[in-house]
């Protein structure tokens, strides 16, 4: 897993799931790998970085660090194809103007784009995206 970045996402949330799907068509690639927050797999990866275990926000794992909110979503569309890159722009905010974006979204999220009951299962032929 060394040379993959990892998603972590929250599995019930019917926004964090289109973004997933968005990033598993647009990682021509193959770079990322992807566990839903509440999985033992994300929860064990977690365990080396305890300050993390508790949000629900989206993490990203790449080359040792540790991404979250919108930095973390400006690192994933780095790798993707497409128009992706151009969110690279969102650098020019500082990150306490961008993040105060991300956690207003990420606040209403369940409201304004529903929750699952359960967290998706992949289908086989994208089994092998998840950890």
């Amino acid at each position: 897993m060394k040379d993959k970045g990892i998603i972590l996402f929250d599995g019930v949330c019917n926004l964090c799931n289109g973004f997933v799907q968005k990033v598993i068509a647009a990682d021509k690639k193959d770079y990322f790998r992807l566990a839903s927050l509440q999985s033992a797999q994300a929860k064990e990866l977690l365990k080396e970085h305890p300050e993390y275990e508790d949000l629900k926000t989206i993490i990203f794992l790449e080359n040792g660090h540790v991404y979250t909110h919108s930095t973390a979503a400006l690192k994933i569309s780095k790798h993707l194809k497409g128009f992706w890159p151009l969110l690279q722009i969102g650098y020019v905010f500082p990150a306490f103007l961008r993040d105060g974006v991300y956690n207003f979204i990420a606040k209403n999220r369940y409201r304004w784009f529903g929750k699952k009951d359960q967290c998706m299962i992949p289908s086989p032929n994208l089994k092998r995206k998840f950890l």
